[in-house]
């Protein structure tokens, strides 16, 4: 939906289970209406109703072949729904599978990670309207243990934006590739997003366009969780000229390792489809684990050594409304800083997501049925 003249906000389809283009439409036609017409109930929607798009690598080729997008087109005119964005990070099956490092894969060292991104823009350059433009967000070029050729992922980056350029010139559109840091991704944090992108946009012939074309996706979660300050993060990014495509308003969870009430509690999150890195907040050693498994397995060895007083993160996405529910905390206060920044410097960033793709594997204490959970994350934030 428009938040602004200018910005628009939708909620990440992600969260639905469904690879073909088959099962996207069904969810699209069924779970995503739904939830748009809760939200008009509640006095909260707004028309048209926009569409985070999460597409698999199968869907985007159905989608493309034979007079699909037409007829999806035609189907967004006729529900008053419209997409700006869409998640290009998960490549193929999201749900009901161990999923963990191979969201991965393929990763942007691949033909087949630029070819998909290439069809995600072909689609989005068609179906998004002119004054919203439109965005992918995609990974932080490979994970840090594939210990990637970085040159191959410059190389596809800088073809990927060049195919984006030539649609944007095509169409009038301003779209944008976004990659999203994340715990131990290739970059994962403030720093190492700075670095990266240094050492890309020198890599280029043409830096001004690439610049245009390949920015950053700010998930709260992520850099929440890696301490760094969102204000802070935000503001270097500017000045290093690094574009900010899109924002994912998530939240993670948060607890004090001394605790062992927090401790035995976060195991009812430990399940096997997603990474759920965790980082320390460091005294005189920050610690990285790539999955609760191994957080937990560090702690039995004694491994984490002067936790009184340290604080951990976990990647997990949780609800945004969720506020601190002893033992554990949340990370909300990091999206509530995002929101100010935004009131500041409106101009920053034109496309804003919802993105907790987590709902299925949430602990059932936390499950309240998954339209009204998304419904009152739009409550939420539009509240603020």
């Amino acid at each position: 939906m428009k938040i602004s003249d200018w910005q628009h906000l939708a909620y990440c389809t992600n969260v639905h289970p469904a690879e073909s283009w088959a099962a996207t439409k069904e969810v699209l036609g069924s779970e995503v209406l739904s939830v748009r017409d809760a939200l008009i109930r509640e006095g909260r929607g707004t028309s048209p109703f926009a569409i985070g798009l999460r597409l698999s690598a199968q869907a985007a080729r159905e989608l493309l072949a034979g007079d699909e997008l037409k007829k999806f087109q035609a189907w967004l005119e006729e529900t008053e729904t419209y997409v700006f964005t869409i998640n290009g990070f998960p490549y193929g099956d999201f749900h009901g599978t161990r999923v963990k490092e191979k969201v991965y894969q393929p990763d942007w060292t691949t033909s087949e990670r630029l070819v998909y991104t290439k069809d995600l823009f072909d689609i989005v350059a068609t179906l998004a309207p002119e004054e919203a433009g439109g965005s992918v967000s995609t990974l932080p070029g490979s994970y840090k243990d594939f210990k990637a050729d970085e040159s191959l992922i410059f190389k596809n980056l800088e073809e990927c934006a060049l195919h984006i350029e030539k649609l944007a010139q095509q169409t009038g559109k301003d779209l944008h590739l976004g990659l999203e840091p994340e715990p131990l991704g290739h970059f994962e944090n403030t720093a190492e997003s700075l670095a990266f992108f240094e050492r890309f946009f020198a890599s280029v012939a043409d830096e001004e366009m690439v610049r245009r074309r390949v920015g950053l996706n700010f998930d709260c979660c992520h850099f929440a969780i890696e301490f760094d300050d969102c204000r802070e993060a935000l503001d270097a990014f500017e000045a290093a000229g690094i574009r900010i495509s899109k924002v994912h308003l998530s939240s993670a969870v948060e607890f004090d390792i001394s605790d062992e009430a927090a401790m035995e509690k976060l195991r009812e999150f430990d399940e096997p489809t997603y990474l759920h890195q965790v980082i320390t907040s460091g005294g005189e050693t920050r610690y990285r684990f790539g999955d609760l498994p191994d957080f937990f397995a560090a702690i039995g060895r004694q491994e984490v050594r002067d936790t009184a007083g340290e604080v951990a993160r976990c990647h997990f996405h949780v609800p945004l409304y969720a506020e601190a529910a002893p033992p554990l905390r949340t990370t909300q206060f990091f999206v509530n800083d995002l929101m100010a920044y935004c009131d500041e410097k409106p101009g920053f960033c034109p496309h804003f997501e919802i993105e907790t793709y987590t709902w299925g594997v949430l602990p059932e204490s936390l499950q309240t049925g998954l339209t009204n959970m998304i419904v009152k994350e739009f409550e939420w934030v539009l509240a603020r």
